[in-house]
């Protein structure tokens, strides 16, 4: 059972020297995978329900602001040698394909070969509206900008025409150090986003979910995989339980319904603490999971 990292770095205590910490940290005590989500705007006000608290606000206020995930994973791949780096997630449909394919493939070559790229689609309209993208078909749009970066991924010379993106024949290198493309992680917990599993997926990442609740969505995705001629083998599940207290007990029982990877959160506000966390969940849950 493999345990990785899931680090909000938000302002004000997500330094150079904290982000360096982290990563280093983690890597040296045998952490599996670090993993940055984005928010490239957070509001005041906003009528959009987060989905992963009970008053559907996200944790966070205006001013602790994430890191861009990229950027941030290219100091992370830098100060690091082995351990695998990805998002969770990236917001694709509200970003520039052309742009993002690009930045994923210069992490992957950089990093050797380590670059996890966790999808979403997004909740918050307001962040949407903010980018002057639509809110609405965000999830066609996803699935639409991954295959116009498949090409640009894999082919030497690459075009592509679709409903929300027109690509003339290009070019676009360096291609990524791992073939055909760095594995794609699609978030959420509907039906429509195990659909883009099972359609262009490497691996699924929930979020914040009972074990029971993840057995039942994994036995369906199996059945999704199925009709289209593919394999469980194929999908690397990742479950990062959020704000819920972590305990090995907890980890065991994502193992016992189908999870390969538990990613946990050391909260910490400065580099001692957080070298405190990641002591203790390595002594906790890193070092005993390795045997299950």
């Amino acid at each position: 059972m493999r345990i990785g990292v899931f680090a909000p770095l938000a302002s004000p205590f997500a330094t150079g020297d904290y982000v360096r910490a982290l990563a280093q940290g983690a890597e040296e005590r045998s952490f599996h995978s670090l993993w940055l989500p984005e928010h490239v705007v957070l509001f005041d006000e906003y009528s959009s329900r987060y989905p992963y608290s009970p008053d559907g606000r996200i944790p966070a206020g205006g001013e602790n602001g994430m890191l861009d995930p990229l950027a941030a994973l290219g100091f992370l791949a830098a100060a690091t040698r082995r351990i695998r780096i990805g998002t969770a997630v990236c917001l694709v449909p509200q970003r520039n394909p052309v742009y993002t394919a690009k930045e994923i493939a210069t992490l992957d070559v950089l990093s050797g070969g380590r670059v996890d790229f966790g999808v979403g689609v997004g909740w918050l309209a307001e962040e949407f509206a903010a980018l002057g993208v639509p809110f609405e078909r965000r999830g066609a749009r996803c699935q639409e900008y991954i295959r116009l970066m498949q090409t640009l991924w894999h082919d030497p010379v690459s075009q592509f025409q679709g409903e929300f993106y027109e690509l003339p024949p290009c070019r676009q290198f360096p291609k990524p150090f791992q073939k055909p493309h760095p594995p794609i992680h699609f978030g959420g917990e509907s039906d429509a986003a195990l659909r883009r599993v099972a359609d262009l997926g490497q691996g699924w990442h929930p979020f914040h979910q009972e074990p029971q609740f993840l057995a039942e969505r994994i036995a369906m995705l199996e059945k999704m995989l199925h009709e289209r001629g593919r394999k469980r083998s194929e999908i690397e599940i990742t479950i990062c339980p959020y704000l819920r207290p972590i305990s090995l007990d907890l980890v065991k029982r994502y193992r016992d319904a189908g999870v390969d990877q538990v990613t946990v959160m050391p909260l910490a506000g400065d580099v001692p603490g957080l070298e405190k966390a990641l002591d203790t969940l390595a002594a906790q849950i890193v070092q005993p999971a390795e045997a299950l």
